[in-house]
């Protein structure tokens, strides 16, 4: 009985780590439905003339939901635990995908609207960052947190479906075949989910314990860390197929093809931020990745072709980005007491969410102006550079406070 005790106990974080990525990777497939079609709803006029502005709105809408919502979410899932919250998240994400499917494709304002509670679907991060991190050790949790991360790479699912089955099987294949998948997970996750031996259940009131996580240093510094590393690639993953066929003249399924590519070379990154975290400390790889990040980004500014080196450059990009993501939550895995995991993932998450919805709008809005993507790039490349220096003054400082058994003073954290 106790071999047979021991091998359950051995295999449950390995089978709660599975389930919560495949529940991540799901909800992001839905959540990242509409960015593919958005070039092509401009291009067939299907909605009416949109402007570059509109179609990055349309892209983005999704995204600052799923974002600000994961501060709500993560906090829930901090007091009703991970058991209750991916089934209820993946259920409720099916509503608006039907209401897309069958009242909203020849309308921009109902499209929207979907959008807007499509965005549901974006906070199963903030849902599956605190559950995770409950089932693993120290030691393990930024390599197994990094594993759970790589469930982004459900936008790559969009990237590589949505617009050939929109277009060779019908309009609301990509958006029934996805509302299908989302209710078989959500009924697995209520079986087999559970929440992990010991989880301490918050006493004090949402409000309350919202003020006190976004009080820690930890907190805003990983806020920036994850606005540059994850908002990047999601500015990237929603925008990237418009900014393809705009700048280099792809075809929409070419663009969303190569898109799919960034986000996969990302999510595989993921996990080895995360795991490097766990060896090397995340300080190191985080400095690593932000460097890398401001050259690519400054060479895409100069808008070489795609053929070598613009592919490389944003292929290397995306690695940093996917990495620097793994990398932030196994910094916060280090640093955060695993009672305040969810509340204080729920605002990092919204962050990254937050500084992937600005970028494309930037980007729209600065192309219907110069017909350049340049001043964007550039604005990254130097995002990326300051953000480096944080991390190796501030950031650097709070991970040695907590190394050494006490945290930095208020004052230590703004200076």
């Amino acid at each position: 009985m106790t071999s047979r005790g021991t091998t359950a106990d051995t295999r449950s974080p390995v089978l709660m780590l599975v389930m919560a990525t495949i529940g991540f990777a799901v909800n992001f497939w839905a959540w990242a439905l509409i960015s593919p079609l958005g070039p092509m709803f401009r291009d067939t006029g299907t909605l009416g003339e949109l402007t570059e502005s509109d179609v990055a709105l349309l892209v983005a809408v999704p995204v600052l939901v799923g974002s600000l919502g994961r501060i709500i979410v993560g906090a829930l899932t901090d007091r009703f635990g991970g058991r209750v919250m991916f089934p209820l998240v993946s259920a409720a994400t099916i509503v608006p995908i039907l209401f897309i499917a069958f009242f909203a494709l020849d309308s921009y304002t109902l499209l929207i609207i979907g959008g807007f509670f499509l965005g549901i679907a974006g906070t199963a991060f903030a849902v599956g960052v605190p559950f995770v991190n409950a089932w693993f050790p120290p030691e393990r949790r930024g390599l197994a947190i990094g594993v759970f991360g790589a469930g982004m790479g459900g936008t790559a699912i969009s990237a590589l479906t949505t617009v050939k089955l929109y277009t060779e099987v019908g309009e609301r294949a990509p958006f029934l075949i996805t509302a299908a998948v989302l209710a078989v997970y959500s009924i697995a996750a209520w079986v087999l989910l559970r929440d992990a031996p010991g989880r301490t259940v918050p006493t004090t009131s949402l409000a309350s314990r919202l003020v006190a996580n976004a009080k820690l240093p930890i907190t805003w510094q990983a806020c920036v860390l994850y606005a540059v590393a994850f908002g990047g690639y999601v500015a990237f993953s929603v925008y990237l197929p418009a900014y393809l066929k705009t700048a280099h003249g792809l075809e929409p399924a070419d663009a969303a093809n190569r898109m799919a590519g960034f986000v996969v070379v990302a999510v595989l990154m993921r996990p080895v931020g995360g795991w490097l975290s766990d060896r090397l400390g995340a300080v190191p790889v985080l400095a690593g990745v932000f460097s890398v990040v401001a050259v690519c980004a400054a060479i895409s500014a100069g808008t070489p072709p795609l053929f070598l080196v613009g592919t490389v450059a944003f292929l290397v990009m995306a690695a940093a980005l996917g990495a620097g993501s793994g990398a932030t939550f196994g910094l916060i895995a280090a640093v955060t007491d695993p009672a305040r995991v969810g509340g204080v993932t729920g605002l990092v998450g919204a962050a990254g969410g937050l500084g992937g919805f600005v970028p494309p709008l930037i980007m729209g809005y600065v192309y219907g102006r110069t017909e350049s993507y340049a001043i964007g790039l550039w604005l990254l490349a130097i995002t990326s550079a300051l953000t480096l220096l944080l991390t190796l003054t501030v950031v650097r400082r709070t991970a040695r406070a907590h190394q050494a058994g006490s945290a930095p003073t208020k004052e230590e954290a703004a200076t």
